[in-house]
């Protein structure tokens, strides 16, 4: 049965890292090889995995998809957030990540990131384990 991560953002965009709490969920399904399978169950937010080193990255991550897809061009979508459904599908909404000894095999500089592009809200990330 999928773990749920809960996490509440707290700007408009933001990119937050997750990795210690689905790195916990992990531990707490008992595999130890295997395949975790991370979702997010929003469109207008996504996930992401990219260097958690040098918070830079996310600052950059978010100017690049601002400048791809603005705020304020000329979208149908009448609800005034047609540029977070589309930020959300870029950047996707699942994940895979092997387990390798309980631990996911994540490089060494990566995290994951839950993408948020029309918050503040209270979002949710589906955490499961496959086991080999």
């Amino acid at each position: 049965m999928p773990r749920r991560i809960n996490v509440r953002t707290g700007d408009y965009q933001e990119l937050l890292d997750i990795t210690e709490r689905v790195a916990t969920a992990v531990r707490e399904m008992h595999v130890y090889d295997g395949v975790c399978h991370i979702y997010s169950p929003h469109t207008t937010a996504g996930l992401i995995i990219n260097e958690n080193a040098d918070p830079d990255v996310c600052v950059d991550l978010i100017s690049r998809l601002d400048e791809l897809v603005p705020a304020n061009a000329d979208y149908r979508h009448a609800e005034g957030n047609a540029h977070a459904h589309i930020k959300a599908s870029l950047v996707g909404q699942s994940a895979a990540i092997p387990v390798e000894n309980g631990r996911l095999a994540l490089g060494r500089w990566q995290g994951i990131f839950l993408a948020e592009f029309d918050g503040p809200r209270e979002r949710t990330v589906l955490v499961s384990v496959v086991a080999e």
